[in-house]
């Protein structure tokens, strides 16, 4: 019996081109956006080893809306969260194209600010959605969301999934 190869439905360049073009430089964001269907959701994070939290977070933000953006931190800005001097493991081109590969993402980009308040402001999404731990209503980048009438919501986490405990249990710590 033969074997059909796992890249069979596309050749790998068209694979790679599928996950390139989910790909979108902040200066490009606008032309990009108004392609997107709406209500646009919006997400940010840092999504250093993608786990099953990270997933299932990003399924239920994607089903909250016509499309979805996922802003990642840069690695510069990754590191000043304190997540310790060797984080993140993945170099930030490295996350983007692993979170585009993804189907729930409809566009990935980036931010090297602290938090990505100014880039909200920017795309104006619909819908700002961030995990279980926030408290949205303590958030400054809630308060700009409502300022043009979209909303703000926390997605309850997956439990048991943490890349942190990952990273310390691939170390053996």
């Amino acid at each position: 019996m033969s074997e059909t190869p796992l890249h069979s439905a596309f050749s790998v360049p068209q694979a790679e081109q599928l996950i390139v073009h989910k790909l979108c430089h902040p200066d490009d964001l606008l032309r990009r956006l108004v392609q997107l269907p709406r209500p646009l959701v919006f997400t940010n994070g840092v999504f250093d080893v993608l786990h099953r939290g990270h997933v299932m977070y990003l399924e239920q933000a994607r089903a909250l809306g016509g499309s979805l953006l996922v802003a990642l931190n840069t690695d510069s800005s990754a590191r000043r969260l304190g997540k310790g001097a060797d984080r993140p493991l993945n170099n930030e081109m490295d996350r983007a194209c692993v979170i585009a590969a993804l189907a729930s993402s409809s566009l990935v980009t980036w931010f090297d600010e602290d938090t990505p308040l100014e880039l909200i402001g920017l795309v104006r999404p619909d819908v700002l959605v961030k995990g279980g731990d926030y408290d949205m209503s303590k958030l400054p980048e809630t308060a700009l969301i409502h300022t043009w009438g979209g909303r703000a919501q926390a997605l309850p986490f997956v439990a048991g999934y943490s890349t942190t405990a990952l990273v310390r249990k691939i170390r053996g710590l």
